[in-house]
């Protein structure tokens, strides 16, 4: 049976994300489940595990920011993610963060964000869902074993970037001005946060090839969660998905 995925979306706009999310899912062979605030009931002894979906902007007040006028906020989206991103640390699921989802595992686990961050960095502030800005990968990341590659061209729809790290992440690739573009687990479970919107870029292999990764992480757990003890189930997800 394919693996479920859990996905979290925007009430704004997910009937128009969740069904990209479902088909580059479905194209990873797994089957993506619809998550948002006042939708449906999270239940994560029923997924494999997880996407936190783009869209709205997190309320700076989880992470020490200061609150701005004409920010676009939803914090009952706020409470779901959170709610779900530590039930799968609890569970051990792996975890794919996208643009605010990538933010979200950030604060979760105690980092902060930049809020306007291009006032920060000298990136270019290119705002398309096309593969326009390019970005290097670091060596030896999770996230080079799973792109297969050490530089990809990405889209930008993004304000805000991570700034401090959360605990137990690294960043995995930065753009050209040197803002951070994703972060990643150091340490088992899977778990791969990306500033840009790879659901708009199946049409490119190595976009494909991170929901591959997460849904390999997601069925290597759940066949081997009930036959090998935890560390010995993650080495082999982490097998599965680096080979």
């Amino acid at each position: 049976m394919r693996p479920v995925i859990g996905v979290t979306v925007s009430r704004r706009s997910g009937w128009r994300v969740f069904p990209l999310m479902a088909l580059a899912i479905r194209l990873a062979g797994g089957r993506a489940l619809r998550w948002q605030a006042g939708y449906r009931r999270v239940d994560l002894s029923a997924v494999d595990g997880v996407v936190i979906g783009g869209g709205d902007d997190i309320a700076p007040t989880l992470y020490g920011g200061e609150l701005r006028v004409g920010v676009r906020l939803d914090p009952a989206r706020d409470a779901l993610e959170q709610e779900v991103l530590r039930g799968a640390f609890e569970r051990r699921l792996p975890i794919l963060g996208i643009c605010r989802g990538s933010q979200m595992l950030n604060v979760v686990l105690g980092g902060t964000l930049h809020q306007d961050a291009y006032q920060v960095y000298a990136s270019r502030n290119i705002r398309t869902i096309l593969p326009r800005k390019r970005v290097r990968i670091g060596s030896e990341t999770l996230l080079a074993h799973s792109a297969r590659t050490d530089c990809l061209y990405v889209n930008a729809l993004h304000s805000q970037a991570v700034d401090r790290l959360g605990e137990g992440l690294r960043v995995a690739a930065r753009d050209e001005g040197g803002m951070v573009q994703a972060i990643e687990r150091v340490t088992d479970p899977f778990a791969l946060g990306v500033q840009w919107h790879p659901e708009h870029l199946i049409y490119r292999r190595a976009h494909r090839r991170l929901f591959r990764s997460l849904v390999a992480a997601a069925r290597a757990g759940r066949n081997n969660a009930a036959q090998l003890p935890a560390a010995e189930a993650e080495a082999e997800a982490r097998a599965a998905l680096w080979n």
